[in-house]
């Protein structure tokens, strides 16, 4: 799996990471994970990850370069300080009506796979957009959310009626795929993240490069190539 560098400098490394490849190492993904690889590529052992993202999601992730530093880039993601902006291909439903915000309760047990919406106070906020919509009955979505739940946008899309293509886990638990099963990947990407750097000040703005199959190349994607 490719893993592009869009942004380095000498506190931070921000990587375009692909699907299927872990943030960090946990459970059965050690050496193979994006963090392992950028410290052997780029020669920077110190090198830790600022926050995480699912292995099953693509897009922008952030290293610090620095230990001493990694807490100050930490809380920008914990104080919600960071404009994360994330596309994801899905059905098209036109009597869904956006942008909306969608807000509710998400839960996730120790051992189960999936997470769940529970009534109660909410904890999971997230703006829906639909950016754009086709005759085969897809739409490509602009989801920002405002809290980081796991799989929060998993689970906000599904309740929606328009769960994310590929999705393993929403709305039905069909288990991870046979092992090396990669032609499908989850069709949500992390495309954008702003913030101002907690140590120079600087205005950050960065892009993933990267495309959605289902969306770029929707003949390849059925064919499951």
């Amino acid at each position: 799996f490719p893993l592009e560098v869009v942004h380095r400098d000498e506190h931070l490394v921000v990587a375009d990471k692909p699907h299927f490849l872990a943030t960090t190492p946990r459970g059965t993904h050690v050496a193979e994970t994006a963090l392992a690889r950028l410290r052997r590529e780029l020669d920077l052992p110190a090198l830790g990850a600022a926050h995480r993202l699912d292995r099953l999601t693509a897009g922008l992730v952030l290293f610090t370069v620095r230990p001493e530093e990694r807490g100050a880039y930490q809380t920008l993601f914990s104080d919600r300080r960071v404009r994360k902006v994330y596309e994801a291909v899905a059905p098209y439903d036109p009597a869904l009506a956006l942008p909306r915000t969608v807000r509710g309760r998400i839960v996730k047990e120790r051992g189960e796979l999936a997470a769940r919406e529970v009534p109660g106070e909410p904890n999971a906020l997230t703006h829906v957009e639909l950016l754009e919509h086709r005759a085969d009955g897809l739409a490509r979505y602009r989801l920002t959310p405002a809290t980081g739940q796991t799989h929060q946008l998993r689970v906000h899309m599904s309740a929606l009626g328009v769960p994310i293509l590929g999705d393993p886990l929403y709305p039905v638990v069909t288990g991870p795929g046979p092992a090396g099963d990669f032609r499908r990947p989850l069709q949500l990407l992390a495309r954008e993240l702003e913030f101002t750097d907690p140590v120079t000040g600087a205005e950050h703005r960065l892009r993933s490069g990267r495309t959605l199959r289902a969306w770029e190349s929707p003949a390849a994607w059925e064919a499951g190539q």
